[in-house]
């Protein structure tokens, strides 16, 4: 019975969203303008890591090689830029429609119907995956923060603040899924011109 329940909420979720997208669109394009902010801010600071994470890892083999010396710290540093630049720059790369697409169907229909599928699939599948993640990786990250946790390697970082990145790059696609239903529901109904148009694989 939970089950059925929980199957029932979740499909009127779904509809809630897109009908809630569909009848207010056009009022909601500004909450839609603010998200996307957002997502390019955070998305330069995803373009910087990757920088910084190259240089990161480029002085410590410099290092290791002329004095034969390492750091545990910098070791992991440079992976949890690696995860701030993914976890981060995900809701900037949904923003610019550069995803990667198992394209079966998407590239050999009009646009109108390419704003219905991502419309849709923003609600059954974009949203509730994310809800789950943040769902599962919250109390991950909780307890590391409630018990201090640190690397278990001699000299490495506290283990939180990279558990952290986990919901709430979740939580940032989710965001940014939001303005994107947002914006397909308006151009649908001749409020919005979308501004990254969808450009089919060349293989």
């Amino acid at each position: 019975m939970f089950k059925l329940w929980l199957a029932l909420a979740t499909v009127g979720g779904m509809a809630a969203c897109v009908g809630v997208a569909w009848t207010f669109c056009r009022q909601l394009l500004p909450l839609a303008r603010f998200i996307d902010a957002i997502g390019e801010y955070l998305g330069v600071v995803a373009s910087w890591l990757v920088l910084l994470a190259c240089l990161v890892s480029a002085g410590n083999a410099t290092i290791r090689y002329l004095i034969s010396n390492s750091s545990n710290a910098w070791l992991e540093l440079q992976w949890y830029m690696f995860g701030g630049m993914v976890l981060l720059g995900a809701a900037y790369t949904l923003k610019v429609n550069e995803h990667v697409r198992v394209d079966l169907i998407y590239g050999m229909v009009s646009d109108r119907t390419r704003h219905w599928i991502d419309l849709l699939g923003g609600a059954v599948f974009l949203m509730p995956m994310c809800l789950i993640m943040i769902w599962f990786t919250w109390p991950w990250f909780w307890q590391s923060w409630v018990l201090n946790e640190s690397s278990n390697n001699a000299g490495g970082l506290v283990r939180w603040p990279i558990k952290l990145l986990l919901p709430v790059g979740f939580g940032l696609i989710l965001l940014q899924g939001i303005s994107e239903m947002i914006k397909r529901a308006a151009a649908l109904r001749g409020f919005h011109q979308h501004e990254y148009a969808y450009e089919k694989p060349l293989q």
